[in-house]
């Protein structure tokens, strides 16, 4: 007699063959994919990784006077301070106007860029951290570092000058607290400058606009800091336009002579 409906015991369905082996294949691919997307995250470089890359990254001479950072300056904020020596370029006039202007169109805005392009460089070489700076650059708030030079140029008129106007200028922060530091980032300036370039220090034409210029108060007051004019756009107009090589070797050079120093 056949078992009443309600009096048959339940039993749970089981998979055949088939369904199992498709329910393995999907398990499979769905573990590749979770592999494949967890590697390619693990290889992918970090926002950090990225701002670093394009920081270190030398810059050509000449190259931004053809075509300017299109970026402009990194947030100081974004960058974590490296290991080893940091230093401060500044680019006297650049991003703000064009300073002396000469008969034959030279700026004195263009001057200061390239060679600041070189000292960069020359400096990224020899294993230290540079940021190329503008003249109101926002990361120089506060800017910490264990050198900043601000690189200007002199005037392109005629100069009635005792010796003539021919020559560099160096000068410190008058708002340093550290002074006998930065009267050494000084010395080693002068010191090198000369013996790069043959030129003389012309030190009876520095004025209150180097020895109190704008970025000295906006600096950290530990960071010694000095600015330079690399020579008369009039008279010194072969040495720093025609030949920056030799400018930017004597500036690189007077700021690798303090890096030593602190060593």
């Amino acid at each position: 007699m056949a078992t009443p409906p309600h009096q048959r015991s339940a039993r749970r369905p089981t998979a055949n063959s088939p369904q199992m082996m498709g329910l393995v294949a999907v398990a499979f691919v769905g573990a590749l994919l979770l592999f494949v997307i967890t590697g390619a995250a693990a290889n992918r470089p970090t926002d950090r990784e990225v701002i670093i890359e394009s920081s270190q990254a030398n810059l050509t001479p000449g190259a931004a006077l053809a075509a300017p950072l299109a970026a402009g300056p990194t947030p100081r904020s974004t960058v974590e301070r490296p290991v080893g020596p940091y230093v401060g370029i500044v680019a006297g006039h650049w991003g703000n106007d064009p300073g002396a202007v000469c008969p034959d169109g030279t700026t004195e805005k263009d001057t200061n860029l390239q060679i600041a392009q070189l000292v960069a460089k020359k400096l990224r070489e020899r294993g230290v951290w540079v940021d190329l700076l503008q003249e109101f650059d926002s990361r120089l708030d506060g800017f910490s570092a264990d050198v900043l030079v601000s690189i200007h140029a002199d005037s392109c008129e005629p100069v009635d000058a005792d010796p003539p106007a021919t020559g560099f200028k160096v000068a410190r922060s008058q708002a340093s607290q550290i002074p006998t530091l930065t009267d050494k980032l000084a010395e080693c300036l002068r010191t090198e400058y000369r013996k790069a370039t043959g030129l003389e220090f012309h030190e009876n034409s520095i004025t209150n606009d180097m020895t109190f210029y704008h970025s000295f108060n906006e600096l950290d007051p530990n960071t010694p800091a000095a600015i330079i004019e690399t020579g008369f756009l009039y008279l010194d107009y072969d040495m720093i336009v025609k030949q920056p090589e030799l400018p930017a070797e004597g500036i690189t050079n007077g700021i690798l002579c303090f890096l030593k120093t602190q060593l």
